[in-house]
């Protein structure tokens, strides 16, 4: 692989393997989270080719054939095809690059796979209906390492060697705040996955976001345990920007519920024990523990709960990022999946399954299922939030570029907002194809896709409702209830 210089968090130059892996999905014949602080605005770097709905999402365990395959840029031998070049703008041939510019490597690895993923299945669906005005759409894997030191040289490289980007997905709230101002800066839309409250009141004309900030899942965790009659909580999170975001929050919503908290432990992802902790949470005698301990500290974790506490484990609450295929795959071989699947509830995404946008969603995620790797039970990528959500930014982004008739960020961006929040008079939408057609009959265009309705707010945040998850034995997740906005608004 290819040796990239950069410089280090000291500004030292050293050479490291390069962060960005060009993997790209031909679809049309060519024509050819948090603990940091927002960074200022910054313009655009000498390299640059340019001047809710749900919670948040992060890592479980590294997803590792994809990862390994991203990471090594083996695009030939299955994550995508043959690297191309181009310019982003007017129709006519030509390509377009949508960057995922997440964690490929480090503890929170697996979530830019399953954002690629959805890149992939919302990259087939629009070649289905013919491409984005002719042009071929690519997808390319940006590795953060999880790492604001590591993701801002990382997106710099990003402009420098990609002339036909024309969107960017991702964005985790581990590098997120570092990143956001460099990528609006230079002029580029982006749905990000970031859940820092941050961007609830900071305006950056590029970003959009289609999950609810962390402080929203912190009060659907504590809404969920007044459902279930817990008296008394424990906390357990990683020592992770994403998964220390959550923790003051939920203490302050536990007192307002009443709900005593009797142990509050920070997880070190490098650890590979948590004897110490998990003692301490024993001994307090919860009635559950809520957690988001991402790689593998989730199954060392519950794991030594389970023999501290008498081969019995005490009922856990989680986050999203809690439902996917590979924190399963761990955690059951740890503690065993049946006893899983009876002591684990998370929160997650409100998806209607039945309606027709989901049926296309899943056809589209399902054909790319030999590029996603083997994670464990694919089947948990169609209600992951980072999967459903993002493929929904890039069709809004996608119609957006039609409507416009460019694919120029800064022609295309302000047709986003009227795409997904509706117009009067726009018909009603739910997949790339239908409303291409809908905008080729000369008609406005209102698009609702699997993660429901869109409505864009001042800051370009959309959110909706939380439902509550469960896994069975075999790794499926089923809907066992359903939270409601007053349920979350009565602890903020």
């Amino acid at each position: 692989m290819a040796l990239a210089p950069e410089r280090d968090r000291h500004g030292h130059l050293v050479t490291r393997r390069s962060h960005v892996q060009s993997l790209q999905l031909p679809l049309v014949p060519s024509a050819k989270r948090k603990g940091t602080t927002m960074a200022g605005s910054e313009g655009p770097s000498s390299t640059s080719p340019g001047g809710g709905r749900t919670v948040s999402e992060r890592a479980t365990r590294p997803a590792k054939a994809l990862a390994a395959c991203l990471v090594a840029g083996l695009a030939a031998a299955g994550c995508g095809g043959s690297g191309s070049s181009g310019s982003a703008g007017s129709s006519g041939g030509g390509t377009i690059t949508i960057a995922d510019v997440a964690p490929f490597t480090g503890a929170d690895a697996a979530l830019g796979p399953i954002y690629y993923a959805s890149c992939l299945g919302a990259a087939q669906a629009i070649k289905n209906a013919g491409g984005v005005l002719g042009k071929t759409v690519n997808c390319k894997a940006v590795d953060t390492r999880g790492d604001p030191a590591d993701a801002v040289p990382a997106v710099r490289q990003m402009f420098a060697s990609t002339s036909d980007l024309g969107l960017v997905i991702g964005l985790t709230s581990d590098e997120a705040a570092s990143v956001v101002p460099v990528i609006n800066a230079n002029k580029m839309v982006m749905f990000g996955m970031t859940g820092e409250s941050e961007f609830d009141s900071t305006h950056f004309e590029y970003f959009y976001r289609l999950v609810a900030p962390d402080l929203a899942e912190s009060y659907a965790l504590v809404a969920i345990a007044q459902q279930k009659g817990y008296k008394k909580v424990a906390l357990a999170f990683g020592n992770d920007i994403g998964s220390q975001t959550f923790v003051k929050p939920a203490i302050s919503a536990l007192a307002k519920a009443g709900i005593a908290l009797t142990e509050n432990e920070t997880l070190d992802l490098k650890a590979s024990t948590f004897r110490t902790e998990a003692s301490k949470i024993v001994a307090s005698h919860p009635d559950a523990i809520f957690t988001e301990a991402l790689g593998p500290a989730a199954a060392s974790f519950l794991s030594e709960v389970k023999q501290l506490n008498g081969g019995k484990s005490i009922p856990v609450v989680g986050t999203s990022a809690c439902i996917d295929p590979s924190w399963f795959k761990a955690v059951s071989a740890a503690i065993g999946a049946e006893d899983l699947a009876a002591n684990f509830i998370a929160d997650n995404t409100a998806i209607d399954t039945s309606g027709p946008a989901y049926q296309t969603f899943k056809a589209a995620l399902e054909s790319q299922k030999s590029k996603a790797g083997n994670t464990g039970n694919f089947d948990t990528y169609l209600t992951a939030p980072g999967a459903v959500h993002l493929y929904d930014g890039i069709n809004l982004a996608a119609l957006a570029m039609v409507a416009a008739k460019s694919t120029t960020p800064q022609a295309y961006r302000p047709f986003i907002e009227s795409i997904g929040n509706g117009t009067p008079g726009a018909v009603e939408v739910h997949s790339f194809a239908d409303g291409v057609a809908a905008l080729k009959a000369g008609k406005k265009v209102h698009y609702t896709g699997p993660g429901g309705p869109t409505k864009f707010d001042s800051y370009h945040d959309s959110t909706g409702l939380f439902e509550v998850d469960k896994y069975d034995a075999t790794g499926n997740v089923s809907v066992v209830g359903h939270l409601t906005s007053d349920q979350i608004r009565a602890f903020g």
